[in-house]
C-alpha cells in the first residue's frame, strides 16, 4: 500500500466495526494494484452517523460503505439515491462527490454476480426461486432475482406481515409462503437461498428438508461463518450445486471499490484465500 499527500480514503462504518472483512478485502486490491489509497474501519455510534458522514466529505474521502446498524438509517442522510438502493430499502456504499453523498446498493449485484461467478451454468428462467428470509439481505437477494427475471419467487419467512411488506415493496411474481417451507415448495425449484442467520456459527441450524427439491437445483447460502454451512453440506451430499455466501461479500465490494480507487477489481482464488485466511 502506497500513502501519500493525494491517498485517496475509503473506509466502512458499523457499530461495531472490528468483525467486519472489508478493510482485508480491499486492502488486498489496494497492495495488488499499487493504489495510493487507504481504506480504514469507522466505529460509529448511529446518533452520530449523519455528522460523521459530512466530516469525511469534508475531510476528503471519497467514500464509505455502510455496514449494521446504519444502512437503512442513511437512506435519510443522502443527498441522491439510486433508484434500486430506494426499492431495497438500504444503502451501503456511499460515493462522496463534491461534498455530496450518494446512496448506492451493491448487495443485489453482489449476490448475483456471485451466483454467476460460482455456477455459470444458472439461468434465470431454470424455475422458481425460494428465499428464505425476510431482512435487509433477502431484499437485495429478491431485487437480483426479480430483475433478472426469475420466473417466480417463493419467500418463507418466520413473520408473515415482514415477507408480505418485502414483496409490496419490490414488485414483480413474488408469493409469500409460511414457515416452515411446505414441501410443495421445493418440488419444482430451481434455485434455493438462504438469507437467515439460521446456520451461522453461534446460530442454531437451519432444519430443512431437501427431499423434494430436484437434483438440478442449486443451493445458495450467504452465511459465510462457516463458509460451508450445515444446509450447504447437506445439499452437497444429494449431489445438488452450491454456491458459498463469501463471494456475495466480495464481489458487492467491486462498485464501490472502482468508483473511489478508479480501478475495477476481480474476484479471484487468491483473494478468497486472502480475506478467509
Amino acid at each position: 500500500m502506497i500513502l501519500s499527500g493525494n491517498t485517496r480514503l475509503a473506509g466502512v462504518i458499523g457499530w461495531p466495526v472490528g468483525h467486519s472483512r472489508s478493510p482485508r478485502l480491499h486492502g488486498f486490491w489496494l497492495k495488488q494494484h499499487g493504489i495510493d489509497g487507504a481504506y480504514v474501519p469507522l466505529a460509529v455510534a448511529p446518533g452520530d452517523l449523519a455528522s460523521v458522514l459530512r466530516a469525511l466529505s469534508r475531510m476528503g474521502f471519497r467514500g464509505v460503505n455502510l455496514t449494521l446498524p446504519h444502512k437503512e438509517a442513511a437512506l435519510a442522510l443522502m443527498d441522491e439515491v439510486e433508484p434500486l438502493a430506494r426499492r431495497i430499502g438500504a444503502v451501503n456504499t456511499v460515493i462522496i462527490e463534491e461534498g455530496r453523498l450518494l446512496g448506492r446498493n451493491t448487495d443485489a449485484f453482489g449476490f448475483l454476480a456471485s451466483l454467476n461467478q460460482q455456477q455459470p451454468s444458472w439461468r434465470a428462467g431454470s424455475g422458481p426461486a425460494i428465499v428464505l428470509g425476510a431482512g435487509g439481505a433477502a431484499r437485495a437477494v429478491v431485487a437480483a432475482l426479480v430483475d433478472a427475471g426469475v420466473p417466480e419467487i417463493r419467500l418463507v419467512n418466520r413473520s408473515a406481515p415482514r415477507a408480505e411488506a418485502l414483496a409490496h415493496d419490490l414488485g414483480g411474481a413474488i408469493r409469500v409462503l409460511p414457515w416452515p417451507v411446505p414441501a410443495t415448495a421445493l418440488a419444482d425449484a430451481g434455485l434455493l437461498v438462504n438469507t437467515t442467520l439460521l446456520g451461522m456459527k453461534g446460530q442454531p441450524p437451519l432444519a430443512l428438508d431437501l427431499g423434494p427439491l430436484p437434483p438440478a437445483a442449486i443451493v445458495c447460502d450467504i452465511v459465510y461463518t462457516p463458509l460451508q454451512t450445515g444446509l450447504l453440506r447437506a445439499a452437497q451430499a444429494r449431489g445438488h450445486s452450491i454456491v458459498d455466501g463469501l463471494g456475495m461479500l466480495l464481489h458487492q465490494a467491486r462498485p464501490g471499490f472502482a468508483a473511489w480507487f478508479g480501478i475495477e477489481p476481480a474476484v479471484t482464488d487468491a483473494l478468497r484465500d486472502f480475506v478467509l485466511s
